[in-house]
C-alpha cells in the first residue's frame, strides 16, 4: 500500500543556539579537564535529552548548592543565577563555572546600570523562569517589579513615574513584548529601554522562521521540552500567524500519529535548546509513515558564537 504524501518545511534557523551550544560546551570541557563528577544547578538548558546524555557522561544536576560537596566542580546554567548563589559558593570556596549565556549577563548588566543610577526598573518576562528568578536576583529585593502582561503594564503601581526603566526575559514573544512596551511608553513616554532589544538573536530568528511557513501548514512541530520559554512562544507564534494546529512535543515518540492522518503539509522547526538529532528523529519518523517530499525554509544564516570561560582554555 503507497505511502501518503506529505510536504515538510523544516525550518532555518532551527534548534541550538550559541548560548546552548556554549553551556553544554562548558559541562563537556569540565568533565574533560576536572573529571567526573561535575555537578550542575539546575538544567544546564531545558532539554531532557541534553540532560540525560550528560548525566551519562558523569554530570550530576541539583536544585540547590546545599546538595553539593566542598570539593566538587560546580556550574551554574545559562539561564543565570541570583547574585545570592555565587555569594554562597564564594563564601564555601566552591570552584565553579558560570555558563550564563552572554546575552542574559547582558541583561544583568543594563539591570545593574539602572538600578546604579536610582532608576526603578519593570522587568517584563514570565513568573517562575530561572531566567527571571536570575535577573532579580541580581539586586536588592524589591528593585525590579515583574511585568507578564499588557494589563500589568497598563496598571502597575511605580514609586516614580519620571525615573524608570525596563529589561526583558530574553526568551519572550517578539510581538507579545512589543505590546508591552508600548503599554509602558505610553504610560511612561520617560521610560527607558535597552539600545538593543534583550530578546535573543536566537528567539527572534526561530520566531521570524515559524511566521514564514506557520500559514502554509496543516500543523506545525515544535520540538522542544514544556519548561522552555522560546519553544513555548514557538508554538504561540504559529498559531497567530494562521497555522490552524501548533503542538510542542519532547519527541517523535510523543506524537499521536492517528491525528496526523490527511494532513498535506508539514511545519517543523525546534527550540534553542533541542538538538538537531530530535530533529532528524522526527524526520525518520515521517519518513516511515509519509512519502516525503522536503523543503527548507531558511530566513537567515547564524554565525554567532560564544567563547568558553578562561578556566577551560588556557
Amino acid at each position: 500500500m503507497a505511502k501518503p504524501e506529505l510536504k515538510i518545511l523544516l525550518t532555518s534557523p532551527r534548534g541550538f543556539c550559541a548560548g546552548v551550544d556554549r553551556a553544554i560546551q562548558i559541562v563537556e570541557g569540565a568533565l574533560e579537564r576536572f573529571g567526573a563528577p561535575v555537578y550542575v544547578r539546575h538544567e544546564i538548558v531545558h532539554n531532557r535529552h541534553v540532560v540525560e546524555s550528560l548525566e551519562d557522561k558523569g554530570a550530576i544536576f541539583v536544585e540547590e548548592l546545599d546538595e553539593i560537596p566542598d570539593d566538587a566542580t560546580v556550574i551554574f546554567s545559562a539561564h543565570g543565577v541570583p547574585k545570592a548563589v555565587t555569594q554562597e559558593a564564594t563564601r564555601r570556596e566552591l570552584f565553579y563555572l558560570d555558563a550564563t549565556c552572554p546575552l542574559v549577563s547582558k541583561v544583568h548588566h543594563e539591570a545593574e546600570h539602572h538600578f546604579a543610577a536610582g532608576r526603578q526598573i519593570l522587568l517584563i518576562g514570565h513568573t517562575g523562569h530561572p531566567e527571571v528568578e536570575g535577573t532579580i536576583g541580581q539586586l536588592p529585593e524589591g528593585a525590579i517589579l515583574l511585568i507578564e502582561t499588557r494589563e500589568q503594564a497598563e496598571s502597575v503601581e511605580v514609586r516614580d513615574p519620571e525615573n524608570l526603566a525596563y529589561v526583558t526575559q530574553t526568551t519572550l514573544s517578539m510581538d507579545d513584548t512589543a505590546d508591552i512596551v508600548q503599554a509602558l511608553t505610553k504610560r511612561f513616554p520617560g521610560i527607558r529601554g535597552p539600545s538593543k532589544s534583550d530578546i535573543c538573536y536566537a528567539t527572534a530568528n526561530r520566531q521570524r522562521a515559524v511566521k514564514e511557513i506557520a500559514s502554509r501548514c496543516d500543523v506545525l512541530i515544535v520540538i522542544g521540552a514544556p519548561n522552555s520559554s522560546n519553544s513555548s512562544r514557538l508554538v504561540e507564534v504559529a498559531a497567530l500567524n494562521g497555522c490552524p494546529r501548533a503542538l510542542l512535543v519532547q519527541r517523535a515518540a510523543d506524537i499521536d500519529w492517528d491525528s496526523m492522518n490527511g494532513i498535506k503539509c508539514l511545519g517543523i522547526t525546534a527550540g534553542a535548546s533541542a538538538p538537531e538529532v530530535l530533529i532528524e528523529g522526527l524526520l525518520d519518523a515521517c519518513r516511515q509513515r509519509f512519502e516525503v517530499s522536503l523543503e527548507e525554509v531558511s530566513v537567515i544564516r547564524e554565525e554567532v558564537r560564544f567563547s568558553l570561560p578562561r578556566e577551560l582554555t588556557t
